[in-house]
């Protein structure tokens, strides 16, 4: 079969065969990058402050369209209730957040509780010792809502210190009823004006934590196109294979009958003689 895909028709044929499944190819990858496209951008109402008493329910499962959202709340802090979590980066150091209880006015009771607390990130501190009380008296805060993190076991955790933002482990240490998310401080506004650490020099940093960007959508009808291009590609070799293959079962027909044609001469030239 070698020789007969060896022929210049072939040869010729085998060319415009991997021609074809290299543009087949290059079509399949151009499905699959269509496929994972940036889709436009879509309109988000994350960044218009929401109240946080309307946004989200303490005690309740936290929905994945209240991450991110800007919210406000009126309360206190709490300054007996403050950790602070360790491993935390900014501009490439490790340092530590400082997270503090905040009572929030107006929450609904849970569990027969009726001081009702969301876990504030207040700012970055390179060193525990720089911990900073909060701000006392009335507060109107104003920052990010954040899922809580997941918990991590730590064995004998030294005192004023959680793991993770961890509303179950942070719940454990405070004992007290909370919502089921955090804040990232942006504005801690009091009679004197904004305290938050964006507001105020000091050792307390402000975390800048952005809006996670929306993750780009799949389309499957691409990623459905760009397979069958694949197929078209294998089946345009195929086709070639199958054509040499033909052609090489004619030929040993040909010879097969040949040679039967060869023998019966030699039989009807042997039986006259």
């Amino acid at each position: 079969m070698l020789r007969t895909a060896l022929k210049l028709r072939w040869i010729l044929a085998l060319i415009g065969a991997l021609a074809v499944s290299g543009v087949f190819v290059l079509l399949s990858q151009w499905q699959f990058s269509r496929s994972t496209s940036d889709a436009p951008p879509v309109v988000t109402t994350s960044e218009t402050p929401q109240p946080l008493t309307k946004t989200l329910e303490p005690g309740a499962v936290f929905p994945a369209t209240a991450a991110d959202q800007i919210v406000t709340a009126s309360g206190h802090f709490d300054a007996s209730r403050q950790v602070v979590v360790p491993h935390r980066l900014r501009d490439g150091a490790t340092g530590w957040w400082v997270v503090t209880a905040f009572v929030v006015d107006g929450a609904p009771a849970v569990g027969g509780e009726q001081i009702v607390v969301v876990p504030v990130a207040r700012g970055w501190i390179a060193d525990p010792a720089q911990a900073t009380p909060p701000p006392s008296g009335a507060v109107r805060l104003t920052g990010r809502l954040l899922p809580s993190e997941a918990p991590q076991q730590v064995k004998d955790p030294a005192q004023g210190q959680a793991s993770m933002v961890s509303v179950a482990e942070l719940i454990n240490l405070w004992d007290v009823q909370s919502y089921p998310g955090f804040v990232s401080s942006t504005h801690e506004v009091t009679s004197g004006g904004d305290q938050a650490a964006a507001a105020v020099q000091g050792p307390l940093k402000p975390l800048d934590i952005a809006a996670q960007p929306p993750s780009a959508p799949v389309n499957w009808l691409n990623i459905f196109y760009a397979v069958e291009w694949v197929v078209f590609a294998g089946f345009a070799i195929f086709l070639w294979w199958r054509l040499v293959r033909d052609d090489y079962e004619r030929q040993l027909e040909s010879q097969a009958d040949d040679a039967a044609h060869e023998t019966d001469a030699r039989s009807d030239t042997g039986g006259n003689l």
